[in-house]
């Protein structure tokens, strides 16, 4: 059986002034802070002998290893990422950035914002614009019908708002 994995589709290049921000607060944590503390313990534990045996040599090579491509991909994702930090000149409608409230036809209330594929978080409301839903949304006003497809099933939603401010 081969290793192989077919290269995965990029994700759009867009991305949010606040999210272009925590990707770079994580290229500088990973980079001046945790990469000088693991290359330190890294030296200390080479001094002890036999590298065969010793955990925390094994173990800090393969954390270096991780903070290293994860140093990579986040340079080269910065390159080529657009920030949009204005807000467009219609704003009836859902483009990238909007925070738009939805209702179900149970009349239950949720509030997404549209962002990049770098900074989705359905925890935190923010939905990639990739994602089927972000989709369906864009482009549409205000008393709008939603039809998502989910494992559920068919899901209808009305938009109830949409702004871009996060107020």
């Amino acid at each position: 059986m081969s290793r192989y994995k077919p290269p995965r589709r990029r994700g759009s290049t867009y991305i949010t002034p606040e999210g272009e921000q925590r990707l770079r607060q994580e290229l500088h944590q990973l980079w001046k802070v945790e990469r000088p503390q693991v290359t330190s313990a890294v030296h200390e534990a080479a001094k002890n002998g036999d590298r065969s045996e010793n955990g925390d040599y094994i173990y800090g090579k393969r954390r270096l290893r991780e903070i290293d491509s994860r140093v990579r991909f986040l340079n080269k994702r910065l390159d080529e990422l657009k920030v949009i930090d204005q807000t467009p000149t219609d704003t009836s409608k859902i483009y990238f950035g909007a925070w738009v409230s939805l209702e179900d036809e149970e009349g239950g209330e949720q509030r997404w914002r549209i962002v990049g594929p770098d900074e989705f978080d359905l925890a935190q409301g923010r939905l990639s614009m990739d994602s089927p839903m972000a989709r369906s949304l864009l482009g549409k006003s205000l008393d709008d019908e939603i039809r998502v497809q989910s494992p559920a099933g068919l899901k209808v939603y009305y938009v109830t708002d949409i702004r871009y401010r996060d107020d």
